[in-house]
């Protein structure tokens, strides 16, 4: 199924409209890269980014996740192009984790083509010639201090990015990370989250970086829910993506049902993206976290909450702290995310 490419404007953007409304240049709107292995819940995240005027997206980065590597970049090509907005560039990524193998992938949640099966014909534009790592450091050292980055699956790039420029940490104005479970039970198995399970040798590289890190965990993202009633009502919306999104959550809700016996799809993506927008909706713990990164806890992410002054060194001292979401406003987060994904 095609899907209408909407075109938008964006040499400037007006916000809060009117003939007050403050118009918004690439100057001084937040420079924002999303890296991404789309994926629904992904998809929905980076439509609400085209969609807030506040962010300039300089670009996607691509990781394999819900799906392999290439297939994230055909689907970020996609949605950039029903977005209205092919001019972005999307940089292919790593096709495996740091220390080599054959990547875990969603298929079962997402898909076989990471959209819930609508099956989008191929897009008409192409990958950047850099890759993803290298697209990260260039943009980050040519706007120091002011490139967000939204990371949305395994941490593979932005680990070989940390590699590849030891002043990339510094350089990067922050970084908002979907992974982890704290203190909660994982998705992939009781001990670990999809994506830190994915390479978690790469977390710990990104985590113990010393980059200014939000973290948001499955602790938060479960509480977030749009259930059957809510997707319902994007349906019957005129929302400028509604139509393709509806299509795409078919599987995903169905995935679950069978799964988590819910009616309805958790947000992970989108949530996140709101602790990059709106962090006051949210509360923080800070400390540093590890990461475990073999036998049955691989993947498990703690948090040292410094509770507690240690008689000795450990594996978590002598590391920057990273804020880890620890609550949120269901219900304001809910509200937010459905009027940005309604917007005609």
């Amino acid at each position: 199924m095609d899907y209408e490419l909407k075109k938008d404007c964006h040499d400037g953007i007006v916000v809060n409209g009117g003939s007050d409304g403050l118009l918004l240049s690439h100057a001084n709107r937040n420079k924002l890269i999303i890296d991404t292995d789309p994926g629904i819940d992904d998809s929905m995240a980076i439509f609400m980014a085209f969609q807030n005027p506040e962010y300039e997206i300089l670009g996607l980065t691509t990781i394999f996740g819900n799906v392999q590597t290439e297939d994230a970049t055909r689907n970020a090509l996609l949605l950039c192009e029903i977005a209205g907005r092919p001019d972005v560039p999307v940089a292919q990524g790593s096709p495996e984790p740091l220390t080599g193998g054959r990547p875990n992938v969603a298929d079962f949640v997402h898909g076989s083509d990471g959209l819930g099966n609508i099956f989008l014909s191929p897009p008409k534009t192409s990958k950047s010639d850099k890759t993803a790592f290298e697209f990260l450091v260039g943009k980050v050292s040519e706007y120091p201090g002011k490139v967000s980055i939204l990371a949305l699956g395994p941490l593979t790039n932005l680990a070989l990015a940390i590699k590849r420029d030891s002043s990339f940490a510094s350089k990067v104005k922050n970084i908002v990370v979907l992974g982890g479970s704290f203190f909660a039970l994982g998705n992939v198995n009781p001990a670990a989250e999809a994506n830190i399970y994915g390479d978690p040798e790469a977390a710990d590289v990104v985590f113990t970086s010393g980059a200014n890190i939000v973290i948001v965990g499955l602790n938060i993202t479960t509480q977030v829910l749009m259930a059957d009633v809510d997707l319902l009502e994007l349906k019957q919306s005129e929302g400028k993506y509604a139509q393709v999104l509806c299509d795409m959550c078919k599987f995903y809700r169905d995935w679950h049902v069978k799964s988590d016996g819910i009616h309805g799809i958790f947000l992970h993506d989108p949530v996140s993206f709101m602790a990059l927008a709106r962090p006051d909706l949210f509360t923080y713990k800070k400390g540093v976290v590890r990461v475990e990164t073999q036998g049955i806890c691989k993947g498990h992410t703690l948090l040292d909450q410094g509770l507690k002054r240690w008689n000795e060194s450990n594996p978590w001292t002598g590391y920057s702290p990273v804020s880890v979401a620890w609550t949120v406003k269901v219900d304001e987060v809910l509200n937010y995310i459905k009027q940005q994904l309604m917007k005609p």
